[in-house]
């Protein structure tokens, strides 16, 4: 029996490191199996949804009400200003010139930007929803892109009309005349919708994780492409290139052609010449000024802080802020749309007028 005993132990404790064993195996499988389960089960090619934070994520911009009323009080004032100048450039045959053709084409587009994003934001605050589709997303992307490529380009117009105004002005009516506006009007739109082109088609490739947070208002391209999970190279490369073409090119003819615009203001002798030159482009200057200084905030905001609070009110300036101004810009500091706009709301009275007769 005593030399039984250790045996019986010795049994005993192999049974009992044997059971050790297979106690801490069973969790390191168990570990292993769940490392790589959520792994392929989060990410995803194309389709799934997004979570837009914007401003719904941060404590400090939280009073949704006030939010709500400001966002839809700045976002009338833009669509309404613009649809003005607009009507006013139409009905009124004084200004049909290549500036005011240019200008609503201008006012187009920033109704077209800001009704792109503005909206969406609203129908989030007022519904308590974050989420955004794949397909919204794109959408959002491909239209901001376009209208932002036109405005960029719109400008570029518009700094070659002033060119031609100051610098030659005898042959500024034979060289602008309708056709050629209307062919450079047309071509920036189809350059706008060509060039958004392959930043869209490139996010297609993508795959993301199922729950992807943005902490914006809106689909934004850099933030979209920082939650990717797959390689974002191809994307890089299309978007600077793209960004060099659409964007840095048009700055440098806008740079050249009022390099030229000061250069020969400064030659006119008389002070009111040199006043009457300058407020002939004074107000484009002061949009291109608004419409770059904003954007590269915008830049400089998301590459150089982590702050999603800063990115976020810099992409607020840029988005409806700048629009907005724009129609205050070109209607206070310009006679003739401000003569034309009387004009348009004393044709508008008289039919309000009639209609309430008529209602009553």
């Amino acid at each position: 029996m005593i030399s039984e005993a250790p045996e019986r132990l010795n049994g005993r404790k192999c049974s009992l490191i044997l059971g050790t064993f297979q106690q801490r195996a069973y969790p390191l499988e168990v570990l292993q199996k769940n490392s790589e389960t959520p792994w392929k089960e989060e990410i995803q090619t194309g389709a799934g949804n997004f979570v837009l934070l914007g401003f719904t994520d941060d404590p400090d911009l939280q009073s949704l009400l006030l939010l709500q009323d400001l966002l839809l009080s700045m976002y009338l004032v833009t669509v309404l200003g613009n649809l003005l100048i607009i009507l006013a450039t139409i009905s009124d045959s004084h200004l049909h010139t290549p500036m005011y053709f240019f200008l609503s084409n201008l006012s187009l587009a920033d109704i077209g930007f800001t009704s792109t994003t503005v909206p969406k934001a609203l129908r989030n605050i007022q519904t308590q929803s974050r989420v955004i589709t794949f397909a919204g997303c794109i959408s959002q992307i491909c239209f901001s892109f376009v209208f932002e490529c036109q405005d960029n380009l719109l400008l570029t117009v518009m700094a070659c009309d002033c060119f031609m105004a100051i610098c030659h002005p005898l042959h500024y009516v034979s060289i602008m005349n309708p056709r050629l506006c209307q062919l450079m009007a047309l071509g920036s739109w189809l350059i706008s919708i060509l060039g958004s082109l392959p930043d869209t088609l490139t996010i297609l490739r993508l795959s993301f994780c199922k729950i992807i947070e943005i902490p914006h208002f809106f689909c934004d391209l850099p933030e979209v492409l920082r939650l990717a999970c797959s390689d974002t190279l191809i994307n890089h490369i299309v978007v600077y290139s793209v960004t060099i073409i659409l964007g840095v090119f048009p700055l440098i003819g806008i740079l050249l052609f009022y390099s030229q615009i000061f250069s020969t203001i400064l030659k006119i002798s008389s002070d009111r010449g040199k006043y009457k030159s300058f407020s002939t482009c004074g107000s484009h200057l002061l949009v291109v000024s608004l419409f770059y200084g904003t954007s590269l905030a915008v830049n400089l905001s998301s590459i150089a802080t982590v702050s999603s609070k800063m990115s976020l009110m810099s992409s607020v300036m840029y988005t409806m802020v700048t629009p907005m101004l724009n129609t205050f810009i070109y209607s206070l500091r310009n006679m003739d749309i401000k003569v034309a706009l009387g004009r348009v709301l004393n044709k508008m009275l008289p039919l309000r007028e009639r209609m309430d007769a008529h209602l009553s």
